[in-house]
C-alpha cells in the first residue's frame, strides 16, 4: 500500500469491464474509497464479480495477498445512487462512447459533487472541451484515457480541455503515476494520440483486405512479425468491437473533415450485419 491518495474517495461512473478494472486498480494502489456506479443492480453484480476475478488473478500471480484483496474489497462500494458522488473528490466516467449520454451524466454529477471535485472522462475519442461544457467546472475537467485491461496496461493518456487548469493536470498526473502508470499528454483533437493512430492502422488494414491485397491472417501476421505488434490490426479491431471502431472513425472523419479518416466500407458492412467481432462471435475472424 502506498501513502494516502490525494483523492480520498473516487466515484467510478460506469460498472462495465473498464470501470470495474479501474476501480480495482485504484483500490489496489491507493487507500481511497471507491464508489462504482451503474444504473442496474444486475450490472453492479457483474462488476463485483469482475473485481473478484481480478483479485483472484492478482493473488495467483503473487501481486497481492489474500489479506490485501480483502482490504481493498472493503473500500469498493457498488451503488445505483448518483448521490454517493457527493462524498468524492474525483469522478472518473467510463460509460458508453456517446457524447450526449456522457454530457447528461456529467451535468447531473456537477450538481451533486463538491466544488473541489475533479471530473475525468475515460473517453477514447470524444472532445473533452465539449464534455466539460456540460458542467460549471471546465477548469477541473480532464480526459483520463485508460487502456484495457486497465489494471494491467501501463499507459494512461491525459487530455486537456480548452479550460483545464494546470493544477487539475498536475493532480491527475500525480494520481496516474501513483497508480503505477506511464503518462502521456495530448491536446484535445479528435482521437488524441493513441486512438487516432491506432484506428488509422485498423482502417487501412480493412481497406487492404477489401481490395484483396492479402488475407486477414497474412495482413495481421505482417504487422505482428514485421513490426513486433502484439496483435494484428484486424484482430485488434475484433477485440475492440467493430461498432466501436466505426464510431471512432466517424468521429475522426467528422472532426478533421479529412477523407483519409473515412471508414472502410467493409467495416460498415460487418457492423450492419451485426458482426461486431469477438463479442458476437464473428468480425474479420470467426470465434
Amino acid at each position: 500500500m502506498v501513502s494516502a491518495s490525494k483523492f480520498h474517495s473516487v466515484f467510478m461512473a460506469g460498472g462495465g469491464f473498464m470501470g470495474s478494472a479501474i476501480a480495482f486498480l485504484i483500490a489496489s494502489k491507493t487507500d481511497a474509497k471507491v464508489y462504482v456506479y451503474d444504473i442496474s443492480q444486475e450490472q453492479l453484480a457483474k462488476s463485483s464479480a469482475s473485481v473478484d476475478k481480478f483479485g483472484k488473478s492478482s493473488q495467483d500471480k503473487g501481486f497481492i495477498t489474500a489479506d490485501d484483496f480483502a482490504d481493498l474489497k472493503k473500500r469498493i462500494s457498488f451503488t445505483t445512487d448518483l448521490q454517493d458522488a457527493k462524498h468524492c473528490s474525483l469522478v472518473i466516467e467510463a460509460i458508453a462512447e456517446n457524447l450526449e449520454a456522457k454530457k447528461k451524466l456529467f451535468g447531473k454529477l456537477d450538481a451533486i459533487c463538491p466544488a473541489e471535485c475533479i471530473f475525468a472522462s475515460n473517453t477514447s475519442s470524444l472532445p473533452i472541451t465539449s464534455l466539460a461544457a456540460a458542467t460549471k467546472r471546465s477548469g477541473q475537467f480532464i480526459g483520463m484515457h485508460f487502456f484495457s485491461p486497465a489494471h494491467v496496461m501501463k499507459l494512461v493518456e491525459l487530455i486537456n480541455g480548452f479550460d483545464t487548469s494546470q493544477e487539475t493536470l498536475a493532480k491527475v498526473r500525480a494520481f496516474g503515476e501513483q497508480l503505477g502508470k506511464t503518462i502521456i499528454q495530448a491536446k484535445d483533437y479528435p482521437g488524441f494520440i493513441t486512438t487516432r493512430l491506432g484506428l488509422v492502422l485498423i482502417n487501412e488494414a480493412a481497406f487492404a483486405l477489401m481490395e484483396g491485397l492479402s488475407t486477414a491472417e497474412d495482413i495481421d501476421c505482417g504487422m505482428t512479425l514485421g513490426y513486433n505488434h502484439p496483435m494484428g490490426p484486424l484482430a485488434l479491431a475484433d477485440f475492440i468491437g467493430l461498432d466501436i471502431c466505426l464510431h471512432i472513425l466517424e468521429t475522426l472523419h467528422e472532426g478533421f473533415g479529412d477523407p483519409k479518416y473515412r471508414p472502410c466500407p467493409i467495416i460498415k458492412q460487418l457492423v450492419s450485419a451485426g458482426h461486431l467481432g469477438k463479442k458476437t462471435g464473428r468480425g474479420f475472424y470467426q470465434y
